[in-house]
């Protein structure tokens, strides 16, 4: 008897009249056919009897995968070159996402350092001139108005690097950018004014650098009740 006609009484034999195979029924050698037969495959591919299909040189066995079954070798030389591509290429991802962080890192370090070293340099000339007002000689006058130009020499620096003052005196008191530390209790102008400046505040932009400290009015007659 042929292996196909053989193998199709087998399976005729199993399900047709039944879910389970009943061994009893069976001999040794269609029980043997049972187990080492896919039945979802054609029964043409199916090894001959009497061969072990994993010692058949064109087919690989697939260990560690539930319900793995044998693939032919060049399937398998082929998944595996395609799953070898695949971790090479994420390696190389990999050390591209690592190299692109530090370079970035490195840059914004490096960027910060130039941005220190651009703001020292313009208020060297300030220092030297400091320096200068110390070891000159001269009456208390003569020193103030020295003082006086050197600090308009700092403000313009600072205006050169976008660094504005905050408005003060004469403006209504705003919290975030002004810090009161007292208050002054006065009937002729508006509630909440700024009176006087005791510190002069910063910003670039819209960035607070520091508050401004001031004292404001403190006006009874407007306060809401």
């Amino acid at each position: 008897m042929s292996g196909r006609r053989k193998l199709g009484n087998v399976w005729k034999k199993a399900f047709m009249n039944s879910k389970t195979v009943d061994e009893k029924l069976m001999t040794d050698e269609e029980l043997e056919l049972i187990r080492n037969i896919d039945p979802f495959s054609d029964p043409d591919s199916a090894a001959p009897i009497g061969v072990d299909p994993k010692q058949s040189p064109n087919v690989v066995d697939m260990p560690g995968v539930a319900g793995a079954a044998l693939v032919p070798v060049e399937e398998y030389d082929r998944i595996k070159a395609e799953r070898d591509q695949i971790f090479d290429r994420m390696a190389r991802l990999q050390a591209e996402f690592d190299n692109a962080r530090k370079r970035e890192a490195r840059e914004r370090v490096d960027f910060r350092e130039f941005a220190v070293a651009a703001a020292v340099e313009q208020f060297l000339p300030v220092i030297d001139n400091f320096q200068l007002a110390l070891k000159a000689g001269g009456t208390a006058e003569q020193l103030r108005t020295g003082v006086e130009l050197i600090v308009k020499q700092m403000e313009e620096v600072l205006r050169s690097l976008n660094v504005q003052t905050v408005e003060t005196v004469g403006a209504h008191f705003d919290p975030h950018v002004h810090e009161s530390i007292d208050s002054v209790e006065r009937v002729d102008l508006p509630d909440q004014q700024v009176l006087e400046e005791v510190r002069r505040g910063y910003r670039i932009k819209d960035r607070l650098l520091r508050p401004a400290l001031v004292r404001v009015v403190h006006n009874p007659s407007q306060r809401k009740i």
